[in-house]
């Protein structure tokens, strides 16, 4: 049973890992004209802004399911 945990605990990582690069590459091509197009009245969000905002979600919901995964492993450790 702890080899599935820790088999899902490194999925979850590799996820981390996508989520923080894609973000940052999604960041890098952010020009000035995204930066400055949202200054104008019902502009809203640019899609650099919202893709930005999609992978910070993806990257905390994927370090909170590790997190949790290392929890549960703990536990069936201390258990043993």
């Amino acid at each position: 049973m702890s080899i599935v945990i820790v088999i899902a605990i490194v999925v979850a990582m590799g996820g981390v890992l996508f989520a923080l690069i894609r973000g940052l590459v999604t960041f890098l091509k952010t020009t000035e004209a995204d930066l400055k197009g949202g200054n104008e009245p019902g502009a809203g969000t640019s899609e650099m802004h919202a893709m930005q905002n999609r992978m910070m979600f993806a990257r905390v919901k994927w370090q909170a399911i590790a997190v949790l995964l290392l929890v549960v492993l703990s536990l069936f450790a201390a258990a043993n």
